[in-house]
């Protein structure tokens, strides 16, 4: 058929309809298509639903057993059989046959809970050392801490310090000298270790100095660097005396006296305190120290930075420092580093 035969049958008109048509079945399709897959979720969704309530159930419920005192293979058999689960904690004791061995639980024997559930174990590690340490040639502070870091997690320590022992020694003040038991002592239950400790080279002697007529700046210099401890008293100053200077000091058969002896010193003090300036005398009661440890005396004005005063060294008991600062002042008094005393001067 030629062309020209073809546009001559060609009708505008039977083509809309069957385009149409064809329209309308795909719409149709399109819908079924879109149920089809509806249905598909929802009998999908209603399977899974199925399969979950058939297998899965709530945990069965057991009773914790008692474990305390078992060793930790046969506590972790009966765990087992309950379905129950450990968390395990580690503690040092001070018995060598405790190690291996259930401490505590929680939850407590008794207790109904589900299974699955952890239950928590404290268990015996044995002693945390089983001989004595060396000791000697330490610091008695740093044996102290040691002691004190190593049996914290334990019921009762193995290793207690008696009362040191303190004498005289070139070492350094607190270095450990002698040791009872010695090191290497076997360790079967709690031992008490006597130490002996050096004061210091107190066989040494220093000169003392006069303080007398010195103001209260000069003598705070001089018991900086001394190795003395000045004992201070007051009097309210009389005619003819200088507030705020020494006007006496105690008297030895010679200037040279042991390191740290204790020299008793008189200060006058204002009867009036004038303007803005404040004198006084500081005191303060501490523990007696068998050798001399750091003091600082320190002053905080109202607006002004904190400053030292003095820093000396002390053996303790009975400690008197004098001042002159500006009223409102807050006085700060420390013992190596640590703040013991706030006092505020008006």
């Amino acid at each position: 058929m030629s062309l020209k035969d073809s546009m001559r049958h060609f009708s505008p008109k039977k083509c809309r309809v069957d385009l149409e048509e064809t329209m309308r079945r795909l719409q149709e399709s399109g819908k079924l298509l879109l149920a089809t897959v509806l249905a598909a979720l929802v009998v999908m969704f209603m399977v899974c639903l199925a399969v979950f309530f058939a297998f899965v159930r709530g945990a069965e419920q057991v009773m914790v057993p008692d474990l305390e005192g078992k060793p930790w293979s046969a506590a972790m058999l009966e765990m087992q059989a309950k379905e129950l689960y450990p968390r395990i904690q580690l503690r040092y004791t001070d018995n060598p046959a405790d190690e291996g061995i259930v401490l505590a639980q929680s939850p407590v024997a008794g207790a109904i809970v589900k299974a699955g559930t952890r239950v928590t174990l404290t268990i015996s590690r044995g002693v945390i050392i089983d001989h004595v340490e060396r000791f000697v040639g330490m610091n008695l502070d740093d044996v102290r801490l040691k002691l004190q870091t190593m049996f914290s997690g334990a019921a009762r320590p193995l290793v207690v310090l008696a009362t040191p022992v303190y004498k005289p020694d070139a070492s350094e003040a607190g270095t450990v000298l002698e040791q009872d038991p010695p090191e290497g002592t076997v360790i079967s239950e709690p031992v008490t270790v006597q130490l002996v400790v050096s004061r210091g080279p107190e066989y040494e002697q220093t000169r003392i100095p006069d303080l007398v007529g010195k103001g209260i700046s000069e003598v705070l210099a001089q018991i900086g660097s001394a190795r003395l401890v000045f004992d201070f008293t007051s009097h309210t100053a009389s005619d003819g005396e200088q507030p705020g200077t020494v006007t006496a000091q105690q008297e030895f058969e010679s200037s040279l006296v042991r390191n740290f002896t204790r020299v008793g010193v008189e200060i006058a003090l204002p009867r009036r305190q004038q303007g803005d300036a404040r004198m006084g005398l500081f005191s303060e009661a501490t523990a007696q120290y068998p050798y001399p440890v750091t003091m600082t005396l320190d002053a905080v004005p109202n607006d002004g930075a904190r400053y030292t005063l003095v820093t000396l060294k002390h053996t303790g008991g009975s400690v008197t420092i004098p001042y002159s600062v500006p009223r409102g002042t807050e006085l700060v008094f420390s013992i190596e580093g640590r703040e013991i005393r706030h006092i505020k001067v008006n």
